[in-house]
């Protein structure tokens, strides 16, 4: 609430980096109702419950900022194409919606293996990829 209120005269935080979900797309405009008390603070928390997994990579600082490098296109494009794939073969053949499927990817040691470009797994077929995942994961198919 310190970071949206523009009365705050510091941030609520000195934190570089903030990583987390988000209750849902619409909680900046609660927040500005709650803040202008056009909401009661019983119905601002309710309002914020979890209705559907997102996720949010907030950089808070100058330094934070500067610690960005551009990335090779080629190579994102491909962990891109790996990921889709993937994400679809958790739904069919684990049952999993689809936020449940992305974080399951997204979350796993198969993922960071795949991220990491020194791996050069990105230039797998996402068959194989999916069967790490798997296998990391114990997923019997």
């Amino acid at each position: 609430m310190l970071n949206r209120d523009p009365k705050s005269p510091v941030p609520a935080h000195d934190y570089d980096i903030v990583e987390g979900p988000v209750a849902n797309d619409d909680v900046a405009d609660r927040i500005n109702d709650y803040l202008a008390e056009l909401v009661s603070k019983a119905n601002f928390l309710k309002e914020l419950a979890f209705h559907k997994p997102t996720h949010q990579i907030c950089l808070c600082t100058v330094r934070s900022l500067q610690m960005i490098e551009p990335i090779d296109k080629k190579y994102y494009v491909n962990v891109k194409h790996i990921s889709r794939p993937i994400i679809e073969r958790l739904i069919t053949e684990q049952n999993f919606d689809k936020y449940i499927a992305a974080d399951t990817l997204y979350n796993s040691k198969t993922f960071s293996k795949l991220s990491d470009r020194s791996t050069e797994l990105y230039k797998k077929q996402w068959t194989e990829i999916y069967d790490m995942l798997k296998t990391e994961l114990k997923f019997h198919t």
